[in-house]
């Protein structure tokens, strides 16, 4: 089941989007996420979603403008972790459908996606859903004691 994040799935979206910041290369940064904050994003109107699987939450997508500023208002950009154990399940395809549906609904033009370089599965993901790669930026991520390519995806709405 698919449905917009509530305030009390924030720990339980933390609890996965802190084990990917933890133990991959999904994502370049170390800073874990603070359920406070998650609650926050899904209080002031961020497009956020879950899906639920056998009544817990296994995954989520979110989006947010791509860049600052009012030139950029029409291009955002998402991002979606589904759990490791829950994968495989159509779930991620399912989250897309409803953030791009919002996005398409707030009048958004064009979405991006920033996927680790050593990310196949997340590229192919996004490929399959009709994002097309407009750039690889080398070396543009550390973590781990070494350098990460970003793989932009963008896909019009």
């Amino acid at each position: 089941m698919i449905r917009p994040a509530r305030p009390e799935d924030a720990t339980a979206i933390a609890e996965i989007w802190n084990a990917i910041i933890r133990d991959t290369v999904i994502t370049f940064t170390t800073a874990e996420k603070e359920p406070e904050a998650l609650a926050r994003m899904m209080a002031d109107g961020t497009p956020f979603f879950v899906a639920e699987h056998d009544g817990a939450v296994a995954g989520f997508a979110t989006a947010g403008q791509f860049r600052g500023g009012p030139g950029y208002a029409h291009t955002w950009e998402h991002s979606i972790h589904v759990a490791e154990g829950a994968r495989g399940r159509g779930l991620g395809r399912a989250l897309m459908t409803a953030v791009e549906g919002a996005l398409r609904a707030m009048d958004v033009h064009s979405v991006f996606a920033g996927v680790s370089g050593e990310n196949a599965e997340g590229i192919a993901f996004h490929a399959a859903l009709g994002y097309r790669e407009v750039a690889r930026l080398a070396e543009v991520g550390r973590k781990f004691d070494r350098w990460h390519d970003l793989v932009l995806m963008q896909k019009y709405l």
